[in-house]
């Protein structure tokens, strides 16, 4: 492990390593949340309240099927972080070459940086959501039950490469404009709650959790019809 010094040190390294804690906390926290968030959006089975919903995934499969597909996003989360940061610090600064390599890019920059992030994002994103979304929508009463690499192979074996993109288009609409919004509210909010932080980069944990949380909110307005028809595909 002598390479692990350096690796920390540079900037990949640890946007790597904090966007794998990170992504890990984010995805087992949220998870539960999700899967009722896709089984109300998907035809058929969303019917009724988020509670209602619960009541009988607990009831019917157990609280372990709140879970389900969790695997999926775990493999991917890592090395998705890790790529989404980099490119988003190196498109806001190719959006706004004018501004001095000191200052913190301009909220036009933001906003294109995390557009094209979003796009970007969506490469990675869209075969590992298919499959997690199928594996979420598994209940009981399938006959054939299976883990995410057999849904994975069922799909290419079935579909082909075009079948792991299924819903790239839809997902590009909603990641990219959904990233704009999501990181200009982040730099926007934290400015205003910390003067001067965008520079210094000394603001407190608490603005970076109320900044956070605000542009999780803004985005997710901002998307979620678009994300009910992803999940509909």
């Amino acid at each position: 492990m002598d390479f692990w010094p350096e690796f920390l040190a540079s900037s990949w390294g640890r946007e790597f390593v904090a966007g794998g804690f990170g992504g890990v906390a984010g995805i087992v926290s949220g998870y539960p949340l999700d899967t009722l968030r896709i089984r109300q959006q998907s035809t058929g089975s969303g019917s009724g309240s988020a509670i209602n919903i619960l009541r009988g995934i607990v009831r019917t499969e157990g609280p372990a099927a709140l879970y389900k597909g969790m695997g999926a996003p775990l493999t991917a989360v890592t090395f998705q972080n890790a790529v989404v940061f980099q490119i988003y610090v190196v498109l806001s600064r190719a959006f706004d070459s004018s501004s001095s390599i000191k200052d913190p890019p301009s909220y036009k920059g933001v906003a294109m940086g995390g557009f094209g992030t979003g796009a970007v994002q969506s490469l990675m994103l869209t075969p590992v959501e298919l499959v997690k979304i199928k594996i979420q929508l598994q209940d009981r009463s399938s006959h054939h039950r299976m883990g995410p690499m057999k849904v994975a192979r069922a799909i290419f074996y079935q579909e082909g490469l075009r079948g792991m993109y299924r819903g790239l288009g839809i997902t590009v609409l909603r990641d990219a404009p959904a990233h704009g919004f999501y990181f200009w509210t982040y730099e926007y909010m934290r400015e205003q709650l910390h003067p001067g932080c965008r520079k210094s980069g000394n603001e407190s944990l608490r603005t970076m959790l109320v900044a956070g949380g605000l542009a999780g909110v803004a985005s997710w307005v901002f998307c979620y019809p678009l994300d009910v028809i992803k999940t509909r595909l």
